[in-house]
């Protein structure tokens, strides 16, 4: 029974962002089916599966540990659980001919994770420089800072970070190495940016790193390929984007499949993304969230 799916009021809770838009574009009913690429800790598909009310036709991926752990209560109720990144998850279900009614990507980093301070990947806390969603990947924020060049550093910094002192930092970074910790990997950025505006100076930097630890942009541009194929007729796609280099991919994907003319996959069900900055009263971290929807057009 769905009343089994507890919410989690503990402080690790994961708020889900834009829930109810979520709700209004996936539109679960009933008998439909549903693939959450990036479950986290339940928050959405717990109330998805209010309206379907069959856990057996939840498919739920992630690729932490610590949330496949959480979901075992849906995985009770007959939910299938993937522990895999969403890429090679979404691969895997395409090679064996899956296809689902409801798909939902969240793009964004959960709650657990930045506030676990042992994972590194907040400067608010002094922690090992690690930031793997996946603690089975070898390779860290750490590493990458520590042994790329200087050029590469520079090219993380502008392409993820869209940072504009991408260079003066790399370059800091170079001569403070090793840099193992957190709060090591600001005082470099802070030696760059002589005052602080309402944005902390390493919020690009971190994310930067982040992106690159997690191959974050590759996931999301394979993905993104495999979903008018994951789709049955009608199937719905809700993706959450919350910064513009992953919306410009979802943006630009959506658009090149609902032009098509003959051809075309998906209509777009969002013409602008829907913004989570009316939910940032009680939920800080949705202040940057976009959703962007489509159905997938039946032949």
């Amino acid at each position: 029974m769905t009343s089994q799916i507890k919410k989690h009021h503990h402080n690790n809770s994961h708020v889900p962002v834009l829930l109810d838009a979520v709700l209004t574009y996936l539109d679960p009913k009933p008998g439909e089916s549903y693939l959450d690429l990036t479950a986290g800790y339940g928050g959405h598909a717990s109330k998805v599966l209010s309206n379907m009310g069959d856990a057996s036709q939840m498919t739920l991926v992630d690729r932490d540990e610590s949330a496949i752990s959480s979901l075992q209560e849906f995985a009770q109720q007959g939910a299938r659980l993937i522990h895999n990144d969403f890429a090679s998850a979404a691969q895997e279900l395409l090679s064996a001919g899956d296809q689902f009614d409801m798909i939902l990507i969240d793009l964004g980093v959960s709650s657990p994770h930045l506030d676990n301070q042992e994972r590194g990947f907040s400067f608010m806390h002094d922690a090992p420089l690690d930031m793997r969603m996946d603690p089975r990947q070898e390779e860290t924020a750490a590493s990458i800072i520590n042994t790329s060049t200087e050029e590469r550093l520079i090219d993380i910094l502008k392409s993820f970070g869209e940072e504009p002192k991408a260079k003066k930092i790399a370059h800091a970074i170079v001569l403070a190495r090793p840099i193992q910790t957190t709060f090591e990997l600001v005082k470099v950025v802070e030696t760059i940016y002589s005052h602080r505006g309402k944005t902390h100076p390493a919020t690009r930097t971190f994310q930067a790193f982040r992106i690159a630890v997690n191959k974050e942009l590759e996931q999301v541009s394979q993905t993104l390929q495999l979903l008018p194929d994951l789709l049955s007729d009608d199937g719905r796609v809700a993706i959450i984007s919350f910064h513009s280099l992953e919306d410009r991919l979802v943006k630009r994907f959506f658009a090149e499949e609902a032009k098509a003319g003959y051809e075309a996959r998906l209509q777009i069900l969002t013409k602008k993304p829907i913004s989570g900055k009316t939910e940032q009263v009680f939920n800080p971290r949705a202040r940057s969230a976009m959703l962007r929807a489509a159905v997938k057009i039946k032949i």
